[in-house]
């Protein structure tokens, strides 16, 4: 311990260790997919923080592993972004110096029982505050976000039913806090140990009391994916290619027929030959078909990504304009500052145009679908909205040709499991290139997954489920939880403080006094 207390006396060695350490919680998550290592992976950040002899090198020790974090989560934006992926990378993982802060006011040197259960509630709200931030759109949104680790764990998938993503992300912290003190705090264990105790007992009154969702139906929904095509004409010999491959599924008794993001490369209606086609497909299937456009628009200035409904007479009229954009792959932020990044990687040469409102689409036969785009399944308030809406099934189409090789496919296609946990409604995840999957309202996978090396099609029969889950008649209660939490504790902090500052009242000193009332007087 002395040599490596020696050699964490380096301040670049120490950030060193500590962006290492932020980054250990990745392994958590697909593609490795340990999700078991989540409730340990903070650890080693945890014990580095409470060890920073002073506040501001718990800031320096909170960003430099947040920085670790940020980088190791989306490493996969490296060819694409090149430098500026650290740049984000270290503004983002800036959220995460207050959070070092915390952690050594709270567990450093050797705290008491009392400070330590305060930690097992601060610490995971502080961490709930960082994340929260990060998923504003234009920071990014939600993606890896520590609780979306547990997308195959039956337990943690009923904890979302409650709580939503961030339920799992403040218990998964309690967790690793809990594991810390018991390392390293051994006069403090008592509480440490409550705190595993308590966790383990949420999650089983959560899994005993927890309403199911209720299957009442059930659909067949067929997913196209038509691989990577590169090349001259890439955008006509794409769709020539879903084109063969929807075909056959014709007389498979579907209810829809989902293809991928950007599947269609130009705007229907500059491109009647390529509506009368689809609509063609839709006669040999019997079923409607949802498309996502990705062009000009010709009713409209600017590019659109767009859900598009057809149907056997063509073009339904039932649309959806993709709502939040990816910062820098669609659209670049304060485009005058950071343009730029276009001359260093691949970032968008043009923004695209946003829509306005989410909708929710009638398919036929009394199905209705909540369309989103892509980077969209990653925000558990859309499809929440979307089953508030009335949405039987949350559609997710996407492609992910630039990463097709990172960890960044198998990544995306879970966050559809926390989504249809979350809401108890089945969700598609459909993928032009990418790992096309879906979900039962449950959240548990139905059938085998399309890989990123597939080029065909799918079928799945998905069970159906009515009802309100507790998030979404709730809401993000945890994050409201949390906040109060904190700012509970910064008031009490602030109360503590006041009272060390106060001088204590002087005592008034009287005279001494002689005789009958004279003041003593010096020398008598």
């Amino acid at each position: 311990m002395k040599t490596l207390g020696h050699w964490l006396a380096s301040p670049w060695r120490r950030s060193a260790a500590a962006a290492v350490a932020g980054a250990l919680p990745v392994l958590a998550f697909p593609a490795p997919a340990l999700w078991w290592w989540a409730y340990v992976a903070l650890v080693p950040w945890l014990l580095l923080l409470r060890t920073a002899a002073t506040g501001r090198r718990a800031l320096y020790d909170g960003w430099c592993g947040g920085f670790g974090f940020m980088l190791a989560m989306h490493h996969w934006l490296l060819p694409s972004l090149h430098v500026f992926t650290f740049v984000i990378a270290a503004l983002l993982g800036a959220l995460w110096a207050p959070w070092g802060w915390l952690v050594r006011r709270l567990l450093g040197g050797s705290p008491a029982r009392s400070r330590v259960a305060v930690a097992l509630l601060v610490l995971p709200s502080g961490w709930l505050a960082a994340e929260l931030v990060r998923s504003w759109q234009g920071l990014g949104g939600p993606w890896g976000m520590l609780g979306s680790s547990q997308w195959q764990v039956a337990p943690a998938l009923r904890l979302a039913s409650v709580g939503g993503v961030w339920l799992l992300s403040f218990l998964i912290v309690a967790l690793n806090v809990a594991v810390a003190v018991l390392i390293a705090v051994r006069e403090a264990r008592v509480p440490a140990v409550a705190g595993l105790v308590a966790t383990a007992a949420v999650t089983s009154a959560v899994w005993t009391l927890a309403p199911r969702p209720a299957v009442d139906g059930r659909v067949r929904i067929a997913v196209v994916q038509p691989g990577v095509v590169d090349g001259p004409r890439s955008a006509e010999r794409r769709f020539a290619r879903e084109e063969q491959l929807t075909r056959q599924l014709a007389g498979q008794d579907l209810d829809l027929i989902v293809w991928g993001e950007s599947s269609v490369g130009f705007d229907l209606g500059d491109r009647p030959d390529l509506a009368r086609r689809l609509a063609d497909l839709s006669r040999e299937t019997n079923t409607g078909i949802l498309v996502n456009v990705d062009a000009r628009r010709s009713d409209k200035p600017g590019i659109y990504k767009s859900s598009v409904l057809v149907g056997p007479d063509g073009l339904t009229g039932q649309r959806y304009d993709k709502m939040r954009l990816v910062p820098f792959g669609e659209y670049v932020p304060a485009r005058s500052l950071l343009g730029w990044a276009t001359s260093v990687g691949k970032a968008a040469g043009e923004d695209r145009r946003r829509g306005s409102q989410p909708v929710v689409m009638d398919v036929g036969d009394g199905l209705r679908i909540g369309p989103m785009v892509c980077f969209e399944t990653a925000f558990p308030d859309m499809t929440r909205h979307l089953t508030a809406e009335g949405a039987d099934v949350l559609v997710g189409q996407s492609a992910t040709s630039t990463f097709q090789q990172s960890w960044a496919p198998a990544q995306h296609a879970t966050l559809a499991a926390l989504r249809a946990a979350e809401t108890g409604r089945p969700m598609v995840h459909s993928t032009l290139t990418g790992v096309s999957a879906v979900y039962g309202p449950d959240g548990r996978r139905i059938g085998a997954p399309l890989g990123t090396d597939a080029s065909a099609t799918s079928v799945h029969e998905i069970p159906l489920a009515h009802g309100t889950t507790p998030y979404v008649r709730l809401g993000d209660w945890t994050v409201h939880a949390a906040m109060l939490i904190l700012a509970a504790w910064a008031a009490g902090e602030g109360v503590r403080a006041l009272r060390l500052r106060r001088p204590a009242p002087e005592s008034p000193v009287r005279p001494a006094r002689t005789g009958r009332g004279s003041p003593a007087r010096p020398g008598r």
